[in-house]
C-alpha cells in the first residue's frame, strides 16, 4: 500500500473540517453532533466508513474481473454499533451479475483481506508529534 497523506483543517467556531488530500482533493466534513442540524456535510466517522465500504467495493470488483466473472455491481452497506466499551462494524455485500455460490463465497472470503479492511482490523500504531 503506498503512503497516502492528507491534511484537516478547522478555523474559528466552524463546525466544518476541511480536509485536503494529496491530488489535490479537497473533502468538508463537520463536527459530530446531535443530528438536529440538518447538516448535508459527513461527520468523520461516516468518512471511516465510506473509505471501507469504497476499498471493499474497488477491491471486489477488481478481484472479479481478474478471475473474468460477470459481477456488474458491488453494493456495500455499513454500519457501525459501540456497546459497552467494544465497537463493531457491520459490512452487508450485494453482487448483481451471474455469480455462483462459489464465487459469492470467495468474494465474501476476499473482503475481509481488502487494505482498509486490514489496517482497521488490526492494531494500527497512531504516533502523534507537534508540528
Amino acid at each position: 500500500m503506498s503512503a497516502s497523506w492528507v491534511t484537516a483543517t478547522i478555523e474559528g467556531a466552524s463546525r466544518e473540517v476541511a480536509i485536503r488530500f494529496g491530488a489535490g482533493h479537497i473533502l468538508m466534513a463537520r463536527q459530530t453532533g446531535d443530528g438536529r442540524d440538518g447538516a448535508q456535510t459527513p461527520a468523520p466517522l461516516d468518512l471511516l466508513l465510506a473509505s471501507l465500504g469504497a476499498c471493499t467495493a474497488i477491491t471486489l470488483k477488481q478481484y472479479a474481473a481478474a478471475r473474468n466473472w460477470s459481477l456488474e455491481v458491488v453494493e456495500v452497506d455499513l454500519e457501525v454499533f459501540s456497546l459497552g466499551g467494544s465497537t463493531s462494524v457491520t459490512r452487508l455485500l450485494s453482487f448483481r451479475g451471474s455469480l455462483d455460490s462459489n464465487q459469492r463465497e470467495e468474494l465474501l472470503a476476499a473482503a475481509d483481506h481488502t487494505p482498509v479492511t486490514l489496517l482497521l482490523a488490526h492494531a494500527t500504531r497512531i504516533r502523534t508529534e507537534l508540528a
